[in-house]
């Protein structure tokens, strides 16, 4: 087989993708017909495609990952460094990035203390559960061993998340899943569930329902987004996040925050449940950890929950007996170190902070100008746009019409994203997550974007 690419050609490339790549969520009948996108190249905030073609990346990655942008050759050359000296030692044993990136992580959570790396976000939410799971054992005769989770929410994509899974699309086809996993209704005010002033308690009252109907004594934590992401980007309203450390601490009910797409910057804070005075057992993360230069995701819990696994050292069964293989490669905390280094000189959390709002800004001007728009919402440089039929019955804006608007924005050379297989009817959140790097420039070519796609799709 020829291997030898010519310049500037990638029909190779494009020949191979077709006939052995299977790729994320996308149906691939088109591909028969119709090239796969081939992503070649990154620099800032803007990628070129195969054909040469530019794009702004308004959502980091396709998923919202690369939050220091492409081209960061200082991360390159640290993994680079680190794989030459030492690349991989399984996680019974410690490396010097590890520790070094575990310091600088903890210092940024006050309250936190200890770091167990994995690969993937999905693994980190497992491994808490898992956690959770021999807490109930250990502690409580297995009975406290329930995990409530939100409706909306998502927390990964093997079975053990998915039975966490708010997102009934994204569930459907792959149970029967695991016992012992409960739904708490979502918080979402625009698609308000009581008539209440204060909305934000009303939907936390809703989870302490739950806890009574399932009884206090078998539930053993809540996991919960800090804002959702995928199931429509919903920031919670005031009041909700108090109520709900109130209801934990009321049930003796360990508090998990999926930090997963939250996590390091993404809303102006180094993590998205510091805007709420939330003062979680488990934090998990994994997209912006390294913004997408290496494989990494840490599971990170308090002192007291490192504890309940020293309590009878005798005891074979009494330690966290749990492994993640890569979680033992050292190019995740070493790009790690620098990632967070980039953020911290070049003042990104301020700078999301401010683009954010612009952003904000921005969409709420669209909304003044296109009826369809029925509810702008986000923190920092994660926002959302839900669309509309109707403003007011609220009736969500098709599907295909929604998409269109994304289709529209990527042949104006913006990389928006939309809700996606997530809750039946309510895939009609259009949803924008550029890097932190972002400038006025960017966000207004951004919206600027979608002004003319909706234009186009909506026709007004």
């Amino acid at each position: 087989m020829n291997t030898q690419l010519t310049p500037n050609d990638l029909t190779q490339v494009i020949e191979a993708d077709r006939a052995h790549l299977w790729h994320h969520l996308i149906q691939h009948k088109p591909f028969e017909s119709t090239d796969p996108r081939i992503i070649v190249e990154g620099k800032g905030l803007r990628v070129w495609d195969q054909h040469g073609k530019e794009h702004i990346d308004a959502v980091s990655g396709g998923v919202w990952t690369v939050n220091v942008g492409y081209g960061r050759e200082r991360i390159a050359d640290a993994v680079r460094d680190q794989l030459v000296k030492m690349n991989f030692f399984a996680g019974s044993a410690g490396s010097v990035p590890g520790a070094t990136f575990a310091e600088m992580l903890i210092d940024k959570m006050p309250g936190m203390s200890r770091v167990y790396y994995t690969n993937s976000g999905s693994e980190a939410n497992e491994k808490a559960f898992k956690m959770i799971r021999q807490i109930a054992h250990k502690r409580y005769g297995g009975r406290k061993h329930k995990i409530l989770y939100r409706e909306r929410d998502y927390h990964g994509s093997t079975l053990a998340a998915m039975s966490a899974g708010g997102q009934l699309e994204r569930n459907a086809q792959y149970g029967p899943f695991a016992p012992g996993f409960v739904e708490v209704p979502h918080c979402l005010e625009y698609r308000a569930q009581w008539e209440v002033e204060n909305y934000g308690a009303r939907a936390a009252d809703a989870i302490e329902e739950v806890i009574l109907r399932e009884g206090p004594d078998t539930v053993g934590a809540l996991c919960l987004e800090p804002v959702t992401a995928g199931g429509g980007v919903i920031t919670p309203p005031e009041g909700y996040w108090q109520r709900v450390g109130e209801i934990c601490r009321k049930y003796d009910i360990l508090l998990h925050i999926d930090e997963v797409v939250c996590g390091v910057g993404r809303t102006g804070t180094w993590f998205g449940y510091q805007h709420y005075g939330i003062e979680p057992d488990f934090v998990t993360m994994a997209k912006g950890v390294a913004s997408g230069y290496a494989a990494i995701a840490c599971l990170v819990t308090t002192e007291r929950v490192f504890e309940m696994f020293k309590e009878a050292p005798d005891d074979p069964l009494d330690y966290f007996r749990d492994i993640s293989t890569f979680g033992g490669c050292t190019a995740g905390p070493a790009a790690a170190i620098e990632n967070m280094k980039i953020i911290e000189e070049e003042n990104l959390l301020e700078n999301t902070t401010v683009m954010g709002a612009r952003l904000i800004d921005n969409l709420h001007a669209l909304q003044e100008r296109h009826a369809v728009i029925g509810d702008v919402r986000g923190k920092g440089l994660f926002c959302g746009a839900e669309l509309v039929a109707d403003r007011a019955s609220r009736e969500p804006a098709a599907e295909k019409a929604v998409q269109a608007v994304v289709a529209d924005c990527t042949a104006q050379g913006v990389i928006i994203g939309a809700t996606n297989r997530s809750i039946p009817g309510f895939n009609n959140t259009l949803c924008f997550s550029p890097a932190l790097i972002s400038t006025a420039d960017d966000i207004d070519e951004i919206t600027d974007a979608v002004d003319g796609a909706l234009t186009r799709v909506f026709g007004v």
